[in-house]
């Protein structure tokens, strides 16, 4: 095989089942950095997000002879870390708070434009948004992390979630409307009040 070019994850798969565990090695870290991500976003930690994408490969690798190429590889992947990760916020129920998720989701990219009162606004407006995702239900913020940073198609979010598209769409839009009304709150003067 040309080293230029990476097999697909179903024959990944395939290769692990056959017993060959480093192709699983090749699926964590084709994956696991997206997982996080997402992650984080999801559950307003890094910390948290760092165990929970463990648990979801351990269990990937558990249950892998389950895995029957109906979706992708990532999307059944992320049907189990998100499982877990609500199982992990039923445990925990961290209480949220603008400081906390800014020390938990990182530093924000810098922004390279003049004007240092700009940087500020930026960084206000993200650490606004942060705040407002972890005020919405697990439902909420799990449609939204998907279709607007993760940019999944409905179908996509419908295969993950389990859900009908038609569903994906309702619940999106009460979720923006959710979203709409804490960032009303947190930037009053900056949310368009139609």
């Amino acid at each position: 095989m040309n080293d230029d070019v990476s097999p697909d994850d179903g024959r990944l798969v395939q290769d692990v089942l056959a017993g060959d565990r480093q192709a699983f090695g090749v699926l964590v870290e084709r994956h696991q950095d997206r997982l996080f991500n997402t992650l984080v976003r999801v559950l307003g930690s890094r910390e948290d997000a760092h165990d929970v994408v463990q648990d979801a490969f351990v269990q990937a690798f558990v249950k892998l002879e389950s895995f029957r190429g109906a979706a992708q590889f990532y999307t059944w992947l992320y049907r189990i870390a998100m499982n877990l990760a609500l199982s992990h916020r039923r445990r925990r129920r961290p209480i949220a708070s603008v400081d906390g998720a800014k020390s938990q989701a990182g530093e924000e990219p810098v922004d390279d434009q003049p004007g240092p009162e700009r940087g500020l606004i930026d960084s206000e407006r993200v650490e606004a948004v942060q705040s407002a995702l972890l005020k919405l239900g697990d439902q909420h913020r799990q449609i939204l992390v998907l279709r607007e940073m993760e940019g999944c198609s409905y179908e996509t979010i419908g295969e993950i979630l389990q859900l009908p598209v038609g569903t994906v769409r309702s619940r999106l839009f009460r979720a923006r409307l959710q979203l709409k009304t804490e960032l009303q709150t947190l930037l009053p003067d900056e949310v368009d009040q139609s």
